[in-house]
């Protein structure tokens, strides 16, 4: 949606980067989490070739951060999520889901241990603020649960790590896939992470004062404008070739981990208590219903994403639906994540898919559909 048919009001928040965004290009924006991203600059195939070749630079201000401090913050974060968090070290991040009593899927944040008893949840789009506060209520535990001053942008690519050794020095290349570390970059205060939502190498820097945006912002373009990069917005390409999900996308409330294949995410075994144990241990004995995969559309270019969840179909009845799709002009096919009823998740299975009320195969691939292992992200820096 371009700027000039899309209603700015009060009763959604800016980023501390809007203005910079704007002024760097950005043409369209969406809501999420209650505030404007960028969507929009320009050829979104572009934005994919600059993120894998080169770098580009995401305003993701919009991933809000939840703070939970205090005695007892530690047990409070761990009855949050189904993850086990007795490993978690200060200066490390884990990827967990936070489910409800149901064991349905609330948000699948990047949780951020600052101290002993200090964390951050860097959110999906959903209002877990409310939820982790109305838990907290009746938990009896001593925590204190906010949203603080702090604004992610994203610098991802294979030249982010060139870029980030000239902002802040050598010393960065010792930082470690999913850990971070609290810098100062000319008076302005960051948390930087090697974390991302690209499939790509990358870092966050999490900016802990909203009034530096532009200033942090200019400093990151000027600084990497000899390694090309460029402004951009998170790449839907590159995201789902990942295989990397998207929050009311690819799950929601009435999703549960064991459908997504995040099992590795839950320990049950343990003496951990978390909301949805019961409900989870349940779902594993009797088995799943459904199960997300990977299919291959096949039909012509698929012009951009999908907009609506798509339906897929066996012999006239509906059987699943397909919940993210996009043309990779790097596979040259159409790719998508769909959630299918357990009987047609086979590899090698066909299917059909209707769009738009035309009828098209579908065959269902391994996920995901590049680097499965994961071997740009988490490479180590000599």
């Amino acid at each position: 949606m371009s700027n000039k048919n899309f209603g700015f009001g009060t009763q959604i928040r800016k980023s501390p980067y809007f203005d910079a965004t704007v002024r760097w290009g950005a043409t369209g924006f969406s809501v999420y989490n209650h505030m404007y991203i960028p969507r929009d600059f320009g050829d979104p195939e572009q934005n994919f070739w600059n993120l894998i070749e080169t770098a580009i630079l995401c305003d993701v201000a919009v991933e809000r951060q939840v703070e939970i401090t205090g005695p007892d913050a530690f047990k409070f974060i761990q009855l949050l999520t189904p993850r086990d968090l007795s490993k978690l070290s200060v200066g490390q991040c884990k990827y967990v889901l936070i489910t409800n009593a149901e064991g349905g899927v609330l948000n699948d944040p990047v949780l951020l241990r600052l101290g002993e008893n200090h964390f951050w949840l860097s959110l999906g789009d959903s209002d877990i603020l409310l939820w982790a506060q109305g838990v907290a209520i009746n938990s009896g535990l001593d925590v204190k649960i906010t949203e603080p001053d702090v604004s992610p942008l994203q610098l991802q690519g294979p030249k982010s790590a060139e870029i980030m050794i000239k902002l802040f020095g050598k010393g960065i290349k010792d930082l470690k896939y999913y850990w971070f570390r609290e810098l100062d970059l000319d008076g302005i205060p960051l948390i930087v992470s090697r974390t991302g939502w690209s499939s790509e190498f990358g870092y966050e820097l999490f900016l802990r004062d909203g009034s530096k945006g532009n200033e942090l912002y200019e400093k990151i373009m000027l600084a990497g404008k000899e390694f090309g990069l460029k402004p951009g917005h998170t790449s839907s390409i590159r995201r789902i070739e990942g295989g990397m999900l998207s929050y009311h996308a690819d799950a929601d409330i009435n999703t549960n981990p064991f459908e997504l294949g995040l099992d590795r995410l839950i320990n049950l075994d343990g003496d951990i208590n978390f909301i949805g144990k019961d409900a989870l241990k349940t779902i594993k004995a009797e088995g799943v219903k459904r199960l997300q995969v990977g299919l291959e559309i096949k039909c012509e270019k698929l012009s951009g994403p999908n907009t609506t969840f798509w339906p897929l179909i066996v012999d006239n009845n509906t059987i699943g639906k397909i919940t993210s799709a996009v043309y990779s002009p790097r596979l040259k096919k159409n790719i998508a994540l769909a959630m299918v009823d357990i009987e047609y998740s086979k590899i090698g299975l066909e299917i059909e898919v209707s769009i738009q009320e035309k009828n098209f195969k579908c065959e269902v691939i391994e996920k995901p559909f590049f680097d499965p292992k994961k071997k740009i992200t988490s490479k180590s820096l000599k």
